[in-house]
């Protein structure tokens, strides 16, 4: 690739890490733990593709690249939910700016879950999903709904390496 690529991610449990690098060797671009990135160097890349974990409504670490400029900012967020049946729009409104979104390619990555790792805060928030989400009549609950409650408490893994090739393409198309 002629552009000079820079793939950036905060990772707390470890599956966005995993994209990250599937989507810098598949771009043959540099990859950055976001904790480890001065905001100045963004400007030295043509591309930065910033990845994030979904949690409570927010994309970790963000805002790493949308208060400092980058030439074209691709981003992608990993959650559980099923992208394919996922509204985001509320969670990209609220993590980036309507002028930034404007012109930001943006990804949704399905990830996973291993409740024995995760930290005391996350461990309570996943709790008490579990009790709205039990709380709603049978009838009520979306499929992502039904699977969340058949897979609470377990160790799952949707990650997949070939659901980056519409980021990579697009990143390669710029």
């Amino acid at each position: 690739m002629d552009k000079k690529v820079l793939v950036v991610y905060s990772s707390k449990y470890g599956t966005t890490k995993q994209y990250a690098k599937w989507i810098a060797e598949a771009l043959g671009a540099k990859l950055a733990e976001a904790k480890a990135v001065k905001p100045q160097d963004l400007q030295t890349y043509d591309v930065v593709v910033y990845g994030g974990g979904l949690y409570a409504g927010g994309i970790a670490g963000v805002k790493l690249v949308t208060r400092n400029p980058c030439k074209n900012l691709v981003v992608f967020t990993v959650g559980l939910a099923d992208p394919s049946t996922t509204d985001y729009s509320a969670i990209l409104n609220k993590n980036i700016p309507p002028e930034l979104l404007v012109k930001t390619k943006v990804f949704h990555l399905r990830g996973g879950i291993d409740y024995k790792q995760l930290g005391p805060i996350h461990k309570v928030m996943m709790a008490m999903m579990k009790s709205v989400i039990q709380k709603k009549p049978e009838d009520k609950r979306a499929p992502d709904d039904q699977e969340f409650l058949k897979t609470y408490g377990a160790k799952v893994n949707f990650s997949d390496s070939q659901s980056i090739e519409p980021l990579v393409g697009s990143v390669k198309s710029l």
